[in-house]
């Protein structure tokens, strides 16, 4: 899940994408290394681990960024990172066994992701926030959104299932016969240089194990989290998502309270990829929409 072990052909096209994402956000008169950047990176530990994360910008009512799984990373959020900073300050955080946070000891979940992106918001503000997720991370954001109400003032998930009868019937059967080996085997050029980034490349098929145990859980977050997050919230999702069926993200805007859906035209899963201007700009939109 979160940037999902993809089906099996097109793994090396996922790759291209975020390899375009990368090229995107880097683009312009000086190249910012989203996720490598030793000019806004932090370390800061918690529990068992040391977490990396990123922060940009000043102003405003602070941006928490939390990524994709396994192919995903603080890097493609680089062209919204270069268009929220300029007005707010945004934290990207690495979430653990991804790129430069180290894997931990404990079994992986979401409750743990949320804890570990608590700690680091915490650690850098004690206002409320903004928190944008993307697959795995838009999952984290609903535990930490349902979890800590003081916390988050409004919240963005993007492409975030509530469990895995959620993915497509294609995905869930490539995900249960799937091995920790394999995406090593169809990107190896990738998995060379996230292994660059990791404190412990060593432990690559261990992290990979970690991950498909999470996703091969049943339930990532309750209905009655979902319902209990109180806060305005926008789902986006791409109409044509690969991996999720488009009408669980319907049934999960009915869940919330105070929920809007985006359902982003001729998109699949990596919409800021797909339609990134456009995505931006509705999410600027909620984001500095006046209460009511």
């Amino acid at each position: 899940m979160g940037t999902y072990r993809t089906l099996k052909m097109s793994v090396c096209a996922l790759f291209a994408v975020f390899l375009s994402c990368i090229a995107q956000a880097q683009s312009g008169a000086e190249a910012i290394h989203y996720g490598a950047n030793p000019a806004a990176g932090h370390y800061l530990r918690v529990d068992d681990v040391n977490i990396y994360y990123e922060t940009y910008g000043s102003g405003g009512t602070p941006l928490v960024l939390l990524h994709g799984g396994l192919y995903g990373y603080i890097e493609e959020f680089g062209e919204l990172i270069q268009e929220m900073s300029k007005h707010r300050r945004v934290i990207a955080i690495a979430t653990r066994g991804h790129g430069k946070s180290e894997i931990g000891s404990k079994p992986f979940s979401y409750a743990l992701f949320a804890n570990d992106a608590y700690t680091v918001i915490r650690h850098e503000t004690s206002e409320k926030v903004d928190v944008l997720g993307f697959s795995d991370g838009a999952v984290t954001s609903y535990t930490l959104a349902s979890a800590h109400p003081e916390l988050v003032r409004r919240l963005v998930a993007i492409g975030g299932p509530r469990k895995f009868t959620d993915w497509t019937p294609n995905a869930q059967e490539e995900q249960k016969n799937a091995k920790p080996s394999d995406v090593e085997r169809d990107s190896p050029q990738f998995v060379a240089e996230r292994k660059k980034l990791m404190p412990q490349p060593e432990r690559w098929i261990e992290f990979n194990e970690k991950l498909n145990a999470m996703w091969l859980g049943p339930v990532y977050v309750t209905d009655e989290q979902i319902e209990s997050i109180k806060i305005p919230t926008l789902i986006i999702a791409g109409d044509h998502d690969p991996y999720n069926q488009t009408e669980k993200f319907v049934e999960l805007y009915q869940l919330l309270p105070q929920g809007e859906l985006a359902l982003i035209p001729g998109c699949g899963h990596v919409v800021l990829n797909c339609k990134g201007q456009f995505t931006i700009e509705a999410v600027e939109a909620f984001l500095d929409e006046k209460e009511k």
